[in-house]
């Protein structure tokens, strides 16, 4: 596949990625602050080391913490 469009995407800078597949469509995923972009071509590790802050990465952290205690309360 080759990397063909990444769009940040709200408060937790959210990477867009869309790729072309071999057969000409289009594939689309999207990267989060907690996930390791270290297999990503550098295209994207770049725009994630850019974006992705340790202010970004905690309140990402933060917010799924409050999500998953919203969804499990004691």
């Amino acid at each position: 596949m080759e990397l063909d469009k990444i769009e940040v995407a709200g408060e937790y800078k959210h990477l867009q990625i869309r790729e072309i597949t071999d057969s000409g469509g289009y594939y689309r995923r999207v990267l989060t602050p907690d996930m390791d972009v270290s297999e990503e071509v550098q295209e994207i590790k770049d725009k994630a080391e850019e974006l992705w802050t340790d202010e970004v990465k905690s309140a990402w952290t933060t917010f799924q913490a409050e999500q998953e205690a919203q969804r499990n309360p004691e």
